[in-house]
């Protein structure tokens, strides 16, 4: 049939398209007169039933399709309904041109009247088969849809929302008819809402279904990233007309940060390794320092310095990690270090090292003698043997700074600082037992290192030491 075009207000009247409803349920009508006979049948009745218009109009519809033992009850019924009586009933019915045929109708009788004032009646039927049917797919819709575990958005063709179930309003609030007309635009962040209306638009158009689309943004009053996976299929009438997508999503996020923490652990193997088999190769404090920096940086972190005490480096002999004998010696501040590495990932940053510290501190350049302020983390973190984690100042890119004490033999001998800026993933309490293990190691071998210095200088010192004093002289000899 074709459209016919006309309004009434904002309603557009024309022809319902294939796959309505009408469809499945087989609506059948016929009308009964003042005498109790069919005076209207129509063609669905016709095709409901099995009988023509010709064999059924003028004849007693009760005699025509009940069987013989419900037609008093059935006679009965037609005389309350010409009196004036609205009935609705399940109606068992036969019929006998060409196959017999036994069916239950559901009946909705309607009183009428004729042009004379008559009392008719109008009759819409259904058959209970198909309608029980209908009834069995919606309620098995309805218990997977309102039951699932899983987000179900059903969007329409021009991608706005038909149907939430309540698991999806239960994360994004509200009731699940609250959803009705909105858009992924209202749920996600531009660039992810792009990339969802792309991919809808794609199945629609399409018919492609797409798996496993990763989505991520957050849940009203909730400021952490989640992860979703969404599935978007395109959804069909009886017909086969296409009636709009349907998104089932799951919510991935500890699958996310269970692949991030298997991750993590896998680059934390790997630098151990390398740890072993680059640092220490060299006796020397600053090269081992450097080798240090080497591994950490850009595997570990964006930036990185080391520091160690003076006397450490002097060859004195006081204890390292032995604060000054005295306030004038310690300046108010940690004793005195000296910056012997620094090393960084990030381009173009005006730092010379991790912040910080509060109290206008100023990282050193590598090779200055210097003291963190008493009050600082750092300082903190060379008095107790701890680790401390240094937050990011406000303006600064350094997100946050891990400050590890080194340690050898239970003596503090320095302080290596492991930076992360803004943008990079936040340390975890694997990166702390990380960081603690590398700044170790380093520690043991600059330790070894220095022991090396000691013991090589005091052997020169003895060796000097036999030599005799000036230029000895003995008859027919040159002595060097």
């Amino acid at each position: 049939m074709s459209e016919i075009s006309g309004a009434a207000g904002d309603v557009v009247w024309q022809s319902s398209p294939p796959g309505s409803i009408y469809d499945y349920i087989k609506v059948a009508s016929f009308s009964i007169g003042p005498d109790g006979l069919v005076d209207q049948w129509s063609e669905r009745a016709a095709e409901l039933f099995g009988v023509g218009a010709d064999k059924v109009r003028g004849r007693d519809p009760v005699e025509v399709f009940m069987p013989a033992d419900q037609r008093s009850r059935g006679h009965r019924k037609v005389k309350e309904i010409l009196d004036g009586k609205e009935w609705t009933g399940l109606v068992p019915f036969r019929t006998d041109g060409g196959t017999e045929r036994h069916g239950i109708a559901e009946v909705y009788v309607m009183p009428s009247e004729t042009e004379r004032g008559e009392r008719a009646a109008l009759c819409i039927v259904v058959d209970v088969r198909a309608l029980r049917r209908i009834e069995t797919d919606l309620a098995s819709s309805q218990a997977i849809f309102g039951q699932s575990p899983f987000g179900f958005l059903l969007f329409d063709t021009h991608l706005k929302v038909q149907r939430a179930n309540q698991r999806f309003a239960t994360v994004f609030g509200g009731q699940a008819n609250d959803h009705r007309g909105r858009t992924v635009h209202d749920y996600l962040s531009r660039p992810e809402a792009e990339r969802m209306t792309a991919a809808l638009e794609r199945v629609l158009k399409t018919g492609e279904s797409v798996t496993d689309l990763q989505i991520v943004g957050t849940r009203p009053g909730d400021a952490e990233r989640r992860h979703w996976s969404v599935n978007l299929y395109r959804v069909h009438s009886g017909s086969g007309r296409s009636i709009g997508v349907a998104g089932v999503g799951t919510d991935v996020t500890r699958r996310h940060i269970a692949a991030r923490e298997a991750a993590s652990a896998r680059r934390n193997l790997a630098l151990l390794n390398e740890a072993s088999a680059r640092i220490g190769n060299s006796l020397d404090l600053e090269t081992t320092a450097r080798e240090l920096l080497g591994v950490a940086v850009p595997g570990f972190c964006d930036l990185a310095s080391v520091d160690l005490y003076q006397s450490l480096l002097t060859g004195e002999e006081a204890p390292p990690g032995r604060w000054g004998s005295s306030g004038a010696d310690s300046g108010g501040g940690s004793a005195r270090l000296r910056r012997v590495a620094f090393a960084s990932a990030v381009s173009d940053v005006p730092l010379t090292g991790p912040g910080g510290e509060g109290d206008g501190y100023v990282p050193p350049e590598v090779g200055a003698v210097h003291r963190f302020p008493f009050s600082s983390l750092s300082a903190g973190a060379l008095r107790t043997g701890r680790v401390q984690t240094i937050p990011g100042e406000t303006g600064s890119l350094v997100q946050s700074t891990f400050a590890v004490p080194m340690v050898a033999h239970d003596s503090v001998i320095g302080l290596v600082q492991f930076s992360r800026t803004k943008g990079s993933e936040p340390f975890g309490e694997r990166d702390r037992a990380l960081a603690v293990e590398l700044a170790a190691r380093a520690a043991v071998c600059i330790d070894n290192a220095r022991l090396y210095r000691r013991e090589h200088e005091r052997a020169l010192i003895l060796q000097r030491s036999l030599l005799p004093p000036g230029d000895p002289e003995a008859a027919g000899l040159d002595i060097a």
